[in-house]
Parts: C-alpha cells; sequence; structure tokens
C-alpha cells in the first residue's frame, strides 16, 4: 500500500507542474471499445483536443486529511519551489496552483462589478514566516502570526488582500463561491483558499 500512496503521490506531482503549463484535462477510465468510432466518441466526450479552463474553487479532492496539497506535501510548509506553485497572472504572487486560478478568476468577476481586489501577501517561505512572527506575535500571543511551519500561507493556500469597505463586502458575499473565506479571526484581509469541489 506505501508503494501506491507514493506513486498517487508521484502522480499528483507531475499534474500539478503540468497544471502551471495547461489547465488538467480528465479522461474518463471506460470499458475498451470495439470500433475506431466509439472510441472517437469517448475522445470527443473527454474534451481532450479542446480547451479546457480549470474550475473555480476546485483541489478539493487533492487535499489530505489536514487540508494540505498531497503535491506540496513533500516539500514542506514554507519551502515549496517556486515551480511548484502557480503565479497569478499579472503579479508576481504565487499560490498553489488550483487556488491561484480561482483567484483569477474571482478578481475578474469582481472587476467586472467594478470592485478592486489588490493583494499585499500570499505564499510565504518559512524564513518570512519567522520574519512575520518577529514583527507581528504570534496569534496565540495576541499578535498576528502563526508559529512558523503552520502558516497557510505556507503551503500557498491564503492570500492577505487589500480590500476597501466595497472589496471587503463584496469578498463577504461571493469569496466563498471561488473557495476564498475569511478564516482568521481578527484579520479580515487575510482568505484562505478552501476548495469546495
Amino acid at each position: 500500500m506505501d508503494a501506491v500512496a507514493g506513486i498517487a503521490d508521484r502522480i499528483w506531482q507531475i499534474q500539478s507542474r503540468i497544471a502551471q503549463i495547461a489547465p488538467p484535462v480528465r479522461v474518463p477510465v471506460v470499458a475498451a471499445t470495439t470500433s475506431s468510432e466509439d472510441f472517437a466518441s469517448v475522445l470527443a466526450a473527454s474534451g481532450v483536443g479542446t480547451p479546457a479552463t480549470a474550475a473555480v474553487g476546485s483541489g478539493a479532492d487533492r487535499l489530505n486529511a489536514k487540508g494540505v496539497p498531497v503535491d506540496l506535501v513533500g516539500y514542506g510548509n514554507g519551502r515549496i519551489p517556486a515551480e511548484a506553485l502557480g503565479t497569478i497572472s499579472g503579479t508576481s504572487h504565487q499560490l498553489w496552483t488550483p487556488a491561484a486560478r480561482s483567484f483569477e478568476a474571482l478578481r475578474s468577476a469582481a472587476a467586472a462589478d467594478g470592485v478592486t481586489i489588490g493583494i499585499t501577501d500570499s505564499y510565504r517561505t518559512y524564513e518570512s514566516q519567522v520574519d512575520v512572527a518577529a514583527r507581528k506575535g504570534l496569534y496565540s500571543q495576541g499578535g498576528l502570526a502563526a508559529a512558523p511551519g503552520t502558516s497557510r500561507h505556507g503551503w500557498g493556500m491564503a492570500l492577505d488582500l487589500r480590500l476597501d469597505s466595497s472589496a471587503q463586502a463584496w469578498m463577504g458575499e461571493h469569496g466563498e463561491d471561488y473557495g476564498f473565506v475569511e478564516d482568521v479571526a481578527r484579520e479580515p484581509w487575510h482568505w484562505g483558499y478552501h476548495p469546495t469541489s
């Protein structure tokens, strides 16, 4: 069973890297077909060969029991290489790739509603988590930082946003539709990615 789990983890790592280049295409597993026409029908129905976009709020099936992406868990919190993360278009900010794509869709929808949502922080290295904890104090002691190595930022699963009152209201109404939830008390700017599908 350990070998199967290892193979499954490696498949998720490879799929994550591929997803950075092109969105994933899910091909259904079907019984063997008897003619090329049947195969062509299955291929067309799967969407192979047609452009695909990752669904917003997706990735729940790619998390372990602790809510950590299985394709990133091997690196460690705050130790994820840049190439294993997705960059949010038009920024230098990075997240777990499904979170980055969902945030891009969220930001576009907000803009269509005349709302601007800015980013102040995204993925944090372990070293930057240590720095934030030193400057802002630990949350458990009344500060504003998670203990280094435990932050959702360190998994590429959280953003700190720059929100005016209309953007805060928009996020409260629509954020969860894109998998983003205000999940830290006392921090209305902090939005964690909690995929819904």
